[in-house]
């Protein structure tokens, strides 16, 4: 595969941030409890069918404690509408118990402990560093998988691959967002089917390696 220069490198980030200053998640939260939430039941599920969800769910559990009080059953009547609902409901009632029991309510802010909470993969967890703790990492979801190869920004088949990849290539001062502009990227222009190149703004540095699309 071809992989874009540094010098490229640095001019997409930079037309990415001209573009969007400060780009945000699209799922909708209050706090760093509700994000973790949020994360959590947007795994295989689209950012819109889960704020529809939880729009309704944190007028009534917005903290650990609520939600276990609201229990696995009613939980699940909140979430029905999002895929993989019934695991999802278990995992989040079991986290918001772990949360009350070993991290004073708290949301914690290191990949370990957020790790250890049932539902979070390091995907999860990266999201959450990096929204709420302002910690400059790379969640790779799979618009990042599809589009990072493809572009020639990062080189692997598997999300580590590609974490590593980006985070070892991407210059420190475009990590805060930069996960959130290819993911913006991936979702509306560099989409898995019919991508708008025309509208690219990257298109005359894509390296267009299709045998990773």
């Amino acid at each position: 595969m071809t992989l874009l220069s540094d010098k490229e490198i640095v001019t997409v980030f930079e037309r990415f941030r001209k573009n969007n200053p400060e780009p945000k998640s699209e799922l909708e939260y209050k706090d760093e409890y509700t994000l973790l939430v949020a994360v959590v039941l947007s795994a295989q599920a689209t950012d819109k069918s889960v704020n529809k969800a939880t729009c309704e769910l944190f007028k009534v559990a917005d903290t650990p404690e609520k939600m276990v009080e609201l229990g696995e059953k009613r939980l699940v009547e909140y979430i029905r509408s999002i895929g993989l609902y019934k695991n999802k409901a278990h995992n989040v009632i079991e986290l918001s118990k772990m949360l009350i029991e070993k991290f004073n309510s708290k949301v914690p802010s290191t990949r370990e402990e957020l790790e250890m909470l049932p539902g979070v993969g390091r995907k999860t967890a990266n999201v959450v560093l990096n929204v709420v703790f302002n910690q400059p990492t790379m969640p790779v979801d799979t618009h990042l998988l599809r589009i990072s190869p493809k572009i020639g920004l990062g080189e692997g088949t598997t999300p580590i691959e590609i974490e590593k990849s980006l985070t070892m290539r991407i210059p420190h001062k475009y990590m805060m967002h930069a996960h959130h502009w290819l993911i913006l990227h991936g979702r509306y222009v560099c989409t898995a089917r019919n991508p708008k190149c025309e509208e690219c703004i990257i298109s005359d540095l894509c390296k267009h390696n299709e045998n990773n699309d």
